[in-house]
């Protein structure tokens, strides 16, 4: 009798474990990590900037250490819990990815990667990080972008992969770096503006198969969330200006703080890194389903006093080629979401 009235304790005890598992309060982040090189030369991309005879005499004490750095700012961001997915923007390659998820403080939560080399110049990629125990990478594929009026131009790839969480419910998420604005600003609104199509279309294909899908977009669009690109062709406005719905940048609202977007040029705050997803995530009753709004990760580590414009700037890597020995030009930015 009190052996099995010992199982059964032990039983439900288990099952309550598995409810509070399947329906824990997860994160999703994204991170532009300013220039995360590798020290070593590779002869097929316009990277010798950051090697260790380089401009930036990028030496390998250096790179361990923003490794560990970067690593610990992902432990931060999750209070104990660090994210389940986490979208990264200025990575070199797998071994950039691999020293992060197996030679820094992240090594202990399981983290495993995707990543696709993309043709960009400098060799610059975007990639995910995912912990299995809580979303599985179910499928995952790069999102090639090509300039109908620039054929030339070698674009970072858009990539998409397909999560299965603990619930057994999914979730599409895309990560992006788009066209930055060197150059002008005027000269890349067409480029920004094709990233904009392309993925358009694609989450347009997958809300047609499932008005209920769940898609999380997020990234560095290097465009705000009222410039033509975000506000008008991936989060299609109707006449009236009211959103058509589709689509829902949560990124709009941060004003008014003293930190108020992710990169400060000169004294100007501005939030390029943002996070948009579908009314699927937003009104869902059961499975993944968004918690709270979008936050910028503003911890006092990863800032500095700004002594020339007044208030705090990025404690970056780099300021031009002097060495700073901070983290990003990018603050991390991020969602919260419950999955039962």
């Amino acid at each position: 009798m009190k052996k099995a009235l010992f199982t059964l304790i032990v039983s439900i005890l288990c099952l309550s474990c598995q409810c509070q598992e399947t329906g824990k309060k997860h994160r999703i982040m994204f991170y532009n990590v300013e220039n995360l090189f590798h020290p070593s030369d590779d002869s097929l991309t316009a990277d010798e900037d950051f090697t260790p005879t380089g401009a930036y005499h990028w030496t390998y004490r250096k790179y361990y250490r923003k490794v560990s750095m970067i690593g610990k700012v992902i432990i931060a961001l999750g209070e104990g819990e660090p994210p389940c997915i986490v979208g990264l923007a200025e990575i070199e390659n797998e071994r950039v990815l691999k020293d992060l998820c197996y030679n820094s403080p992240l090594r202990k939560f399981g983290y495993r990667y995707i990543h696709y080399e993309s043709p960009d110049r400098r060799g610059v990629d975007v990639a995910l990080l995912y912990r299995p125990e809580f979303a599985m990478a179910a499928k995952h594929r790069k999102i090639p972008v090509i300039f109908p009026f620039d054929s030339s131009s070698r674009n970072r790839d858009i990539l998409h992969a397909t999560f299965r969480l603990g619930s057994g419910d999914s979730v599409e998420v895309f990560v992006n770096h788009w066209t930055s604005r060197y150059g002008g600003y005027a000269a890349t609104v067409p480029k920004r503006n094709h990233y904009a199509k392309v993925l358009r279309e694609v989450c347009d294909s997958i809300l047609a198969y499932n008005s209920d899908a769940k898609i999380i977009i997020m990234g560095d669009f290097n465009d705000y969330a009222d410039n033509e690109s975000l506000s008008e062709i991936l989060c299609e406005r109707k006449k009236g200006g009211t959103n058509s719905g589709k689509l829902i940048n949560l990124s709009s609202g941060t004003a008014g703080k003293e930190v108020s977007g992710t990169h400060k040029h000169e004294d100007f705050w501005g939030c390029l890194d943002q996070v948009i997803v579908s009314k699927g995530l937003m009104e869902a009753k059961g499975g993944a389903r968004l918690m709270g709004g979008f936050k910028i990760f503003d911890a006092g580590f990863l800032l500095v006093d700004d002594e020339k414009y007044g208030g705090k700037k990025n404690h970056r890597t780099f300021s031009g080629p002097r060495y700073m020995g901070g983290f990003s030009d990018h603050l991390p930015i991020y969602v919260s979401f419950a999955d039962n």
